[in-house]
């Protein structure tokens, strides 16, 4: 192995076990800064050139990153979802009805507007509506995490990872939904089914609820907007049109307006996850340049990829060690070497997200939620949410492997 070879194996494994561990101990660096400063250390050693580093980020997939938190900030900010979580639970009247519809609006919503961002908007109207019912808000709130990664596997905007895959892939959007709607539907079903086991209290007995809600101001003429041009990028996607290019065009049009001020639309968008996302691809690429012989990628595919119960076992180890985002990067030189990478692609889709439910750090989403319970004074702790979420990872991951090995 050559010295650049050497440094850019030190760098790969250096990055990933920071990632892992989401800090470097004595330093003040998180993810996105451990991902940057890697692929800054994969141009310094000269693994690769500095301009095939920005060939090798995915700008189809941060165009629709973008493009999707400025959507999803117009209809956080005009209070959309508010108005449509109010709508809701007005109609409810007992707790299994409560988990249902909390399960049900995160997880359909997730999969059109990315899990972590309707997490963020999902978790202050659980607490609102359990506090106002007297209700306990823990299950409502892991409900709330676990349903909206299991659907976000549905469609390529449902979560970070689906957007990168969907981009690399060439997978159209209709085709990816119609492979994996089906596992995320079993998926909520899932969550309603195994929430009431882990809090027989909760839902024991017949209580009848009475929905009392404050209601909030909404912008009722950006709320019918934002709301239309999220259905129309819909139907874009479903009609053939690249998603990033549909994002893009409805994300700016929404930025004409008379009525909020661009800075709070601006204040909604992930910068972190964005500089994680470009120093992982320049990460991966570096090690696929200078590491990555042939003979090393008929080495992995020999490991039995192409299997689909192998690869999504791998895939979901993988994602509980460094995070779902950098797995997916791991994986992605390797896939276009088996026998169907379409249908790999699709396994490490389903895997890779689904194991976010196995831990409360499996995925951003857990963590969103983790937080806001714990400022509300309703805190998860890590066991509370192994109960439910170990044995829905081990059940979805299962009907969702047995699912694509039959398909």
């Amino acid at each position: 192995m050559t010295a650049t070879g050497g440094g850019a194996l030190v760098i790969l494994v250096l990055t990933y076990a920071g990632v892992a561990l989401g800090r470097i101990p004595g330093l003040r660096l998180d993810r996105a800064g451990i991902a940057f400063l890697g692929g800054a250390a994969m141009i310094g050693v000269g693994a690769i050139p500095l301009d095939e580093a920005y060939r090798a980020i995915d700008w189809d997939t941060i165009t629709l990153l973008i493009s999707m938190m400025i959507v999803v900030a117009h209809l956080k900010v005009s209070g959309a979802f508010r108005w449509l979580g109010g709508l809701a639970v007005q109609r409810v009247r007992a707790p299994l009805a409560l988990l249902a519809m909390t399960t049900i609006l995160s997880g359909v919503l997730s999969a059109f507007l990315v899990n972590d961002a309707i997490c963020l908007v999902m978790a202050p109207i659980v607490v609102q509506v359990t506090r106002a019912m007297k209700r306990n808000p823990a299950p409502y709130l892991l409900a709330t995490a676990t349903a909206s990664n299991c659907g976000s596997v549905a469609t390529i905007t449902g979560n970070p990872q689906n957007m990168m895959i969907g981009a690399v892939s060439g997978i159209s959007y209709p085709a990816f939904s119609l492979a994996l709607a089906p596992v995320a539907i079993f998926g909520l079903v899932a969550v309603v089914a195994l929430t009431p086991l882990a809090y027989r209290e909760e839902f024991a007995g017949r209580t009848e609820l009475r929905p009392q809600l404050v209601r909030d101001r909404t912008h009722r003429p950006q709320m019918l907007k934002a709301a239309a041009v999220s259905l129309a990028i819909a139907v874009a996607f479903f009609v053939g049109v690249r998603p990033a290019e549909a994002a893009l065009v409805g994300g700016a049009f929404l930025l004409l307006t008379r009525q909020l001020k661009p800075a709070r639309i601006y204040r909604e968008i992930d910068g972190p996850l964005l500089l994680l996302f470009a120093g992982m691809f320049v990460v991966v690429a570096g090690a696929e340049r200078t590491l990555l012989a042939p003979a090393a990628v008929a080495l992995v595919k020999s490991a039995g990829l192409d299997s689909v119960w192998r690869l999504s076992a791998i895939t979901a180890v993988l994602s509980n060690i460094v995070s779902n985002v950098p797995a997916v990067l791991a994986l992605k030189p390797f896939i276009p070497a088996l026998a169907n990478p379409r249908h790999a692609w699709l396994v490490v889709a389903m895997s890779s997200t689904l194991a976010g439910n196995f831990t409360l750090l499996g995925s951003v989403a857990n963590l969103i939620v983790a937080e806001y319970a714990r400022s509300a004074g309703a805190p998860i702790g890590f066991g509370a949410y192994f109960r439910i979420g170990a044995p829905l990872t081990v059940l979805t991951l299962t009907a969702g492997t047995l699912w694509l090995s039959l398909t």
